[in-house]
């Protein structure tokens, strides 16, 4: 099967604006590979660390909330 991963990013980056805090930081719980494509598209900062969180670019999370609205709004 064909897989479309920059879709899988922008539904990734969509719910991590479920967890998002006023500090931009959301936890990390994804797959590796699609947390290190957001890293390389700009939306987050480095996921290798050891907290389970991560934190958006201010990009990342405008980014974030536009297509968590995109996605799961009713409207």
């Amino acid at each position: 099967m064909d897989i479309h991963t920059d879709k899988i990013d922008e539904t990734v980056l969509a719910l991590l604006y479920l967890t998002l805090h006023v500090d931009g930081r959301a936890w990390k719980s994804y797959d590796w590979d699609v947390m290190n494509r957001l890293h390389e598209k700009g939306f987050i900062f480095n996921p290798v660390n050891k907290t389970k969180s991560v934190s958006l670019t201010e990009e990342g999370v405008k980014e974030s909330e536009r297509l968590f609205k995109k996605l799961f709004s009713k409207e």
